[in-house]
């Protein structure tokens, strides 16, 4: 069976298991299809339901078995020895890099230039942990960070002149490049390479489920060799809030104090948790609806013209209007929105042309040829 029917098979069964959540406005019935993030995802009823029954307790003070269980399923489900719930993914990076190079306030990270740490987190590796990051060039076709640039860029502590390099950080799915999904060969060298040099590699998962899913593979082959590894449960998997960072026992350890520097000690968390822990046991495998959606919204959208920046594999992709249209970005996306209710963003790379897609289990089946017939409405009512 080819890659393509496999796919088509597999959406067909998760579409028969449950029917996927739909948004309206409050205010009114009218329909509306957000397509900004797969953070806008929304817990199901049943997700709720099963929060109402957790078993809570102080997690501060290690004593919620909710949180507990949900470390524990996140790191034998990744292959690593302990977990930490902490209240986003963005905290969940800072911890791990503050964690890998505490004891050396002038250590050096090498992360992608179009990372999630790089663009979105608001300089905290800096501004908060006092480490000194080194950006690198991702291939846009594969996301890869070439072995020669990391050979390149490291740096030992021989020359007082410069930060010692300690950790090299890896995106997966990578977000502004187009959700594209690392393989485990390539993983499985980037493991080698900072092996060699001494290197710590974390890797930024907050999709790393949509990255199994796509690639056939289990979420431990994509990261296996790695030191720690961050979960998001807030974007495909559905649950409100939370990311589950792994690592070793000590490591770990050393992440639970960070944490709390940083604010992120809860104590009834078992509410979310719970949430997490539905999320990761029903909606790992419907993720492969997302990126079916994805591939055939992006197949229409090209249809009528519009360009697709590159090939569709997970759940994000990039288009840009048809050439000669005189539309802004801004007023794209108003008028969109305005008149069929849909909610895209642009101004991305390629001189700020690009408007990013996003498919979540907010988006329902019949949902795609109207946001294709939509989006087509639109420029041509200019």
């Amino acid at each position: 069976m080819n890659t393509t029917r496999s796919l088509q098979v597999n959406v067909v069964q998760q579409l028969r298991r449950k029917p996927l959540c739909r948004r309206r406005t409050q205010s009114s019935s009218r329909r509306i299809i957000d397509l900004r993030s797969d953070t806008v995802t929304l817990p199901s009823p049943e997700m709720i339901k099963c929060s109402l029954n957790a078993p809570l307790g102080d997690d501060v003070m290690g004593e919620d078995p909710t949180v507990q269980k949900l470390q524990q399923c996140v790191a034998d489900m990744l292959g690593f020895e302990a977990g930490l719930f902490l209240p986003t993914g963005t905290m969940a990076n800072l911890v791990a890099l503050i964690s890998h190079c505490q004891y050396d306030r002038a250590a050096e990270v090498m992360i992608g230039a179009q990372s999630h740490i790089s663009l979105w987190e608001g300089g905290n590796a800096a501004i908060v942990g006092g480490i000194h990051t080194r950006q690198l060039p991702e291939d846009r076709e594969t996301a890869h960070i070439s072995e020669g640039d990391i050979r390149d860029i490291y740096r030992d502590d021989s020359d007082d002149h410069c930060s010692k390099t300690v950790l090299l950080c890896l995106e997966n799915t990578h977000n502004m490049l187009g959700g594209i999904a690392l393989p485990v060969d390539y993983m499985t060298n980037m493991c080698s390479i900072c092996r060699e040099l001494g290197l710590k590699l974390h890797v930024d998962g907050a999709r790393l489920a949509n990255a199994a899913v796509a690639q056939g593979v289990s979420m431990a082959m994509l990261c296996a060799g790695a030191d720690s590894v961050s979960l998001c449960l807030s974007k495909g998997l559905g649950a409100p809030l939370g990311s589950v960072l792994v690592g070793g026992t000590e490591f770990i350890r050393l992440a639970k104090r960070a944490r709390k520097r940083c604010g992120g000690g809860m104590r009834q968390a078992g509410l979310a948790a719970s949430m997490g822990l539905y999320a990761l046991e029903n909606n790992v495998e419907r993720l492969s609806v997302d990126h079916y959606f994805a591939m055939q919204l992006a197949a229409k959208l090209e249809s009528y013209g519009f360009q697709i920046s590159r090939e569709v594999e997970t759940n994000i992709f990039f288009f840009s209007l048809p050439d000669n249209t005189l539309y802004s970005q801004n007023k794209y996306c108003e008028r969109l929105e305005q008149e069929h209710g849909i909610k895209i963003t642009g101004g991305y790379s390629s001189g700020g042309k690009l408007f990013r897609v996003v498919t979540h289990l907010g988006v329902a089946i019949d949902d795609i040829d109207y946001i294709a017939e939509a989006m087509a409405k639109t420029l041509s009512n200019f």
